[in-house]
């Protein structure tokens, strides 16, 4: 044999060798098997808390991370990734200052997608138009829908329905479009609208245990806005249907805090507005129960008896803690 020949033969005999031998070892080993005890609690997902049904409602965030926004956010994903949470409803004023021009604005990247980057945010996010929202293209937000997998906005108005299991009920979201009413935009028929709300609501069906109506306008607040033109054109044509169909919650954004009131007749109404920029609220009024001008969000659980609501602040701290039963 030529040297050449004999050289490459060893050389390629060798390599062979030391290839298979590793290879052949790993083949032999036992296959490792994980028992869900030895995963991370972050694996394992959030521990249960005894309702069917979580959320966080979140309202005026859009501000590309200033007003403590990227804060707020953060703080979200470390409560859902710990506490049960089905879907995020952002209640209006998604983006600062006006909007979004289309649904491929970078504003939906600089103030949504790279905002609430945790992976428990990743749910899905039903959401309703605010008065900032309409000052460039309003259907825009329901075009992003088509684009990403967690915005839902299927049209200005929309209802959904959600089941606290089986033959435990449901609980019904009349999603509004509140500043089309309060502006009386013709275009978009704000009667029709008042209309479709009223007739939704009294067809409601009778395994539904409780009624939510979620706009962006409250119609009672302790904030700058108490006798504002808007508060009260929401309350003189909302407030009457609400009261009609017992409606149980009246959940909206608009004044940048967390509030929670209960003026007389049924429906009791949360404000959950502190997504970035703070305005101030009013102590001592009869009507409220609750109010904070802190950054954070709200979050609620419920089942066929009990809806509980939380306020949690920016840095984690639970602010109130209420629970209406049936």
């Amino acid at each position: 044999m030529k040297r050449r020949d004999f050289v490459k033969s060893t050389a390629l005999t060798a390599i062979g060798t030391s290839v298979v031998a590793p290879l052949s070892a790993l083949a032999e080993s036992p296959v490792t098997h994980f028992e869900s005890e030895d995963l991370s609690a972050t694996a394992a997902g959030p521990d249960a808390n005894g309702y069917p049904l979580n959320f966080i409602a979140l309202g005026d965030w859009g501000r590309n991370g200033e007003c403590l926004q990227l804060e707020t956010a953060k703080q979200m994903g470390d409560w859902a990734r710990v506490n049960p949470s089905d879907f995020v409803l952002a209640l209006g004023d998604n983006f600062y200052p006006k909007g979004v021009v289309s649904e491929y604005d970078p504003l939906w990247h600089y103030s949504f997608e790279s905002i609430y980057t945790a992976h428990s945010l990743q749910g899905d996010w039903f959401a309703i138009l605010g008065n900032h929202d309409y000052y460039s293209e309003p259907d825009a937000q329901i075009r992003y829908s088509k684009i990403s997998r967690r915005w839902h906005m299927p049209a200005r108005y929309y209802t959904k329905e959600v089941s606290l299991g089986q033959g435990k009920g449901k609980v019904l979201f009349v999603m509004i479009d509140s500043q089309a009413i309060v502006q009386n935009y013709q275009d978009q028929h704000p009667e029709k609208q008042l209309a479709w709300i009223d007739q939704t609501l009294k067809e409601a069906s009778a395994d539904v245990k409780w009624k939510i109506v979620v706009g962006h306008h409250p119609s009672y607040t302790v904030g700058p806005r108490v006798s504002n033109y808007d508060t009260l054109a929401i309350r003189k044509v909302l407030n009457p249907i609400m009261e009609k169909h017992k409606v149980d919650v009246y959940l909206s954004g608009h004044e940048h805090s967390m509030q929670h009131l209960k003026p007389e007749g049924f429906t009791h109404q949360f404000i959950s507005g502190a997504g970035s920029e703070l305005t101030h609220v009013t102590p001592g009024v009869a009507y409220s129960r609750f109010q904070a001008s802190e950054n954070g969000f709200m979050y609620f659980s419920i089942d066929e008896k009990r809806l509980n609501v939380k306020a949690i602040s920016v840095t984690g701290k639970l602010l109130y803690n209420t629970q209406l039963t049936r």
